[in-house]
């Protein structure tokens, strides 16, 4: 069957196409959202969901194919029949990251499911760097590549902090507020072309950890929990069947890895492909060149964070593939590839040693380097706990669920257990103190 191929063009452009785009993270994306706005791109970020996207999905391609595949393409088609838009002023955006992960794949697939749909006149752009494709309509230039790495650093902020500071927040609501009002301020910023150069980046960034640490909250401990995964299952409510919100039912504290962690390690495997295997010096000069320099927004975001004890400091990127320099090969980069493995460690480097690891279905690198690096991870880190979960359009809700309350159940006993612990260590060392060692049940203790 024969795919047309429509291109979105500066015509299209020009006459306020209205671009679709699959939502992932809500604050990252609204940001990027009104990054594309101001460069003259009329993106519209999905915020459809449901069973009538799942029946989207499943009716317009093959359910052997992963799930974030499945959902994307089906919100896609939910929302062009929705009869919300002008399906001949309409346009779709997809990323494509390049190599064998089939997510390469998914602009193939979203134009057959268009053909299949009777809608195959209207034009997917394919958002990539390895120059798959490319259109006249639009380009990612580099102040847009600059202005769209600014949003997820201002995502990835607020995300840490906002997270490490809700499950303990006095007044209920605290801090989603506070996340709402710094939504509207950075976008008030960007309609009057202000925050984003790295001075006023910086200053925001103070000014966000600074209110997080602001909201009252109580001292008490809770069990931690880290989220990894297939990128879409792992940040996507649509994909994780709202992970996040369960999470919080369950009066635990969890931490998602940030997006600009990803971002570096796309950029990196182009780097070591050229190492390894050879290529193009000049496309490693510029990939070098953006690799930098997303470092040094990086940096300006640990040092920000980094400033306020009150909050665990996310891990650079060099630092985090360090650990895992003799636990998997830094060739395996599909998908999430060796970064998957890495964000593992880092979270439990960090404190949150109970993970959950999200597995789409038909995800191989995923459960490659996910699920099928549990029992190694356990060897180089004794005491993490990893819960493989796996996310299918036919799996159950409830058994999801279910298979996250046992994990939390053996973490809350460990988080007991090392509490009584510590406790019995305070109690040995202050009775040490008192007596000086002269009795002979704590003198163990002494010096």
């Amino acid at each position: 069957m024969a795919i047309k191929h429509v291109e979105f063009t500066k015509e299209m452009r020009e006459a306020g196409y209205t671009i679709l785009a699959p939502n992932m993270l809500d604050f990252h994306f609204s940001l990027m959202e009104k990054v594309f706005h101001l460069n003259g791109y009329n993106v519209e970020i999905l915020k459809n969901d449901g069973p009538g996207v799942m029946a989207e999905g499943l009716k317009y391609v093959h359910n052997d194919t992963c799930v974030p595949a499945l959902l994307v393409i089906g919100q896609f088609l939910d929302a062009l029949h929705s009869g919300k838009y002008d399906l001949y002023k309409v346009a779709l955006a997809i990323t494509q990251t390049g190599g064998g992960c089939r997510a390469s794949n998914y602009i193939f697939l979203l134009r057959k499911a268009l053909k299949k749909a009777g809608l195959e006149h209207i034009p997917v752009i394919s958002i990539n760097m390895s120059g798959l494709e490319k259109c006249s309509g639009f380009t990612l230039t580099l102040p847009l590549i600059r202005q769209v790495i600014s949003s997820l650093v201002y995502g990835d902020c607020i995300m840490h902090v906002a997270n490490q500071t809700r499950p303990y927040e006095y007044a209920k609501g605290d801090t989603d507020a506070l996340i709402e009002r710094w939504n509207n301020d950075l976008i008030s910023q960007f309609n009057q072309g202000h925050g984003l150069s790295q001075k006023e980046i910086r200053e925001n960034m103070e000014k966000i950890v600074a209110d997080f640490d602001a909201i009252p909250r109580s001292c008490e401990r809770k069990t931690r929990v880290g989220i990894v995964g297939e990128i879409y299952v792992k940040y996507s409510p649509l994909g994780n069947n709202r992970l996040e919100e369960f999470l919080r039912t369950q009066d635990c504290e969890y931490m998602l890895p940030g997006l600009m962690g990803f971002i570096l390690f796309k950029i990196d495997n182009r780097i070591e492909d050229i190492r390894l295997y050879g290529g193009n010096p000049f496309k490693k000069i510029f990939c070098t060149f953006l690799k930098k320099y997303v470092q040094k927004m990086e940096k300006m975001l640990i040092e920000t964070i980094s400033a306020c004890p009150s909050f665990v400091v996310p891990s650079a990127f060099e630092h985090t593939k360090s650990l895992v320099r003799d636990v998997i090969g830094y060739g395996c980069k599909m998908g999430e590839g060796w970064l998957l493995t890495a964000e593992m460690l880092e979270l439990a480097e960090n404190g949150y040693e109970n993970i959950i690891c999200a597995q789409p279905f038909g995800c191989l690198p995923n459960h490659i380097a996910g699920k099928g690096m549990i029992r190694r991870l356990t060897q180089v880190h004794p005491g993490i706990n990893i819960v493989p979960i796996d996310y299918d359009l036919s799996a159950t809700k409830v058994n999801q669920e279910n298979r996250i309350r046992l994990m939390l159940a053996v973490a809350g006993d460990a988080l007991k257990k090392r509490a009584q612990q510590e406790l019995l260590i305070a109690q040995d060392e202050a009775a040490a103190r008192s007596c000086g060692g002269a009795c002979g049940d704590c003198r163990k203790n002494v010096g």
